[in-house]
Order: C-alpha cells, then structure tokens, then sequence
C-alpha cells in the first residue's frame, strides 16, 4: 500500500469520497486485518495501520468527516483556514450592500432629478423663452419712434408682461429644492433670473426719462440672461 504523506484519509481507506458510512466501515477492516503486523503480509507496517487508525477515527464519525471535509473544501480553493473563508465572504458580502446602496442612491438622485426638471426646470426655461423672444420685435417697433404715446404703451405692457412671467418663474424655481446632482444647473438658471429682473428693472427706467443708456443696458442684460439659458442647457445634457 504505498502512500504519499500528502495521502489523504479517502485513499488511505481507498475509498470514493461519496462513500457511504458503511462503505467506510467495510474499508477499514479490510485494510486494517491487511495492515495488522501479525498478519505476515508483505507491505504490513506499524506506520500504516497508524495511519489507517487515523484516517477512520475521522472519517468513521460523522460529525469529524464533516468537518474534515469542510477544511479539504478550504484548503482547495485557496484559503489558509475557515475564518479566511468567512473574512473573504464577509468583504463579498460588505462589497455587495455598498454596491447596492450605491445603486440605491443613485437611483434615488436620477428620480430626484427627474421630479425637478418636471416641475422647476421645464416650466421656468418656457417661462424665460417668453420672456427673452420678443425683445428684438418689441425694440425694433419701438425705434419706429419712441416718443410716439402707443408705441410706447405696447412697450410698457410687454415689461409689465415680462415682470408678470419672471415672478411666477422665481416662484417656481424656489418651489422645490435642487438636487444636489442638478446644483450647477439650479445656480445659472438662478443667475439667469437675476439677470432678466435687472434688464426689466433697466428696460423700464428708459420709459420713464428716454434715456438710452437704460435701454442698451436691458438689452445686454438680456443677453447675458439668454447665454445663460444655454449655459444651463448646456449643464443638463452634461449631467443626463
């Protein structure tokens, strides 16, 4: 019976390591009245029935077969012992909820930011779009002759107009907080607002005295506003 040191106890009892309690049984003794020093045969040896005793004090009790099994399972899949196995199945199992929470979150932010392109975003970028569109037609009646009363008059009701958009616009955007993903977005369109309420503010003080240098000053600010709509548009298909 020549055995290896690194034998283990299934082929020191030669036996499948499927066999069945009654299997192992039959084995040892086989093997053990082989083995026995008195029995004169050839190969017989102390160190073998030593091992053969061994190898069935393990195997031939169901608890010690299990957990002998349980270490050979270990070993051959490269682990130095049970707790390394469980330390490696813990890190797994920590690097599964991280992952999770981290899908979680996420999800949890894109629904966030779907809600507030809904109702904040959309609804004022249409609100400044009404706003910003009809200022080149409106300046360009108007410098028909700005001293005419009903030129002027239409002027004036289409800042009354723009005053009336941008406040439900501000309401609007501070309706509902940002997301954090959609900050950058929030603080030009923020900007853009402030932009337009100064252009209004400048725009009307032309109607009250003529003087131009309010009405190019609306108009600038109008397009620092319009920029900056882009800007925010710009900013959301970068975050989409």
């Amino acid at each position: 019976m020549p055995l290896s040191p690194a034998s283990n106890h299934y082929q020191i009892l030669e036996i499948r390591e499927t066999a069945t309690q009654a299997e192992i049984k039959q084995a040892y003794r086989r093997l053990a009245k082989q083995l026995h020093p008195d029995s004169r045969n050839h190969g017989a040896s102390h160190d073998l029935i030593t091992r053969l005793n061994a190898a069935y004090e393990i195997l031939g009790d169901p608890q010690r077969r299990s957990h002998y099994d349980r270490q050979r399972q270990i070993q051959e899949a490269g682990f130095k012992s049970e707790q390394t196995l469980r330390d490696r199945a813990a890190r797994t199992a920590h690097s599964q909820r991280h992952y999770r929470q981290r899908r979680q979150a996420t999800q949890a932010a894109d629904t966030a930011l779907g809600y507030w392109l809904r109702q904040v975003y959309n609804p004022v970028d249409r609100t400044i779009a009404k706003i910003v569109s009809p200022l080149k037609s409106q300046i360009r009646a108007l410098s028909a002759d700005p001293f005419d009363d009903e030129l002027m008059a239409d002027f004036q009701s289409y800042l009354e107009d723009c005053q009336d958009l941008l406040a439900k616009a501000q309401a609007k955007f501070q309706a509902c907080p940002n997301p954090g993903n959609a900050a950058a977005i929030a603080a030009t369109l923020y900007h853009c607002l402030h932009q337009l309420e100064d252009g209004i503010e400048e725009m009307e003080r032309y109607t009250y005295c003529y003087d131009t240098n309010y009405l190019h000053m609306g108009q600038e600010l109008f397009r620092i506003a319009t920029q900056l709509r882009r800007d925010a548009k710009a900013q959301l298909s970068g975050t989409l």
